[in-house]
């Protein structure tokens, strides 16, 4: 069990270390534990004036700050040690120390900052984004000739049939709910 001193202690490690402190393993646990049973206390007592009311709502509003504080501390250094690992390409630092949810943001943020690197190196590169001219289609339902956008004639098309059209086509079959676009991997 949690106690609001060790919530406190917790915090102090985390304000004054640059790297994320290590959390005990059932943290979340025993917090919802430590808040349930404030929370309990402070509705259960009949007297809302008394001096251990007063003082255990006081401590259970003051803990609630103190976890948020505790977890938006640990955010700051997540982001951090993101900036600096797509940076250096070093990513491994503090790694041990982060909850498994932290590991996954770690992760995602890293791949964001990864994926924009590689966009704006492209776009130096003179790489411009080549727009989509065609998209492959299936056809949900028979569809009649049509008039395409230079003039010329597309179709007939029975129910499956895949086609690779100009994308303004496909956007106006779409809106129509003729078709289905088969997805790029």
């Amino acid at each position: 069990m949690i106690t609001y001193n060790d919530l406190y202690e917790l915090l102090r490690k985390e304000r004054y270390s640059e790297q994320i402190q290590i959390l005990p393993g059932s943290f979340f646990d025993d917090v919802r534990d430590y808040f349930e049973d404030k929370k309990q206390m402070t509705l259960k007592d009949t007297d809302m004036f008394s001096d251990a009311v007063i003082k255990s709502k006081k401590q259970f509003e003051n803990a609630i700050s103190i976890f948020r504080e505790l977890m938006l501390r640990r955010r700051k250094k997540l982001l951090n040690l993101a900036f600096v690992a797509a940076e250096t390409g070093i990513s491994k630092r503090d790694f041990e120390n982060m909850l498994d949810f932290e590991r996954e943001l770690f992760e995602k943020i890293i791949k964001s900052m990864e994926d924009t690197e590689k966009k704006i190196s492209e776009f130096l590169n003179g790489k411009k984004q080549e727009q989509e001219k065609n998209r492959m289609i299936v056809f949900k339902e028979d569809t009649s000739e049509f008039l395409g956008t230079e003039g010329e004639m597309i179709g007939p098309f029975k129910k499956g049939d895949i086609a690779n059209l100009p994308v303004e086509i496909v956007k106006i079959l779409e809106t129509a709910g003729k078709i289905e676009k088969i997805e790029d991997n």
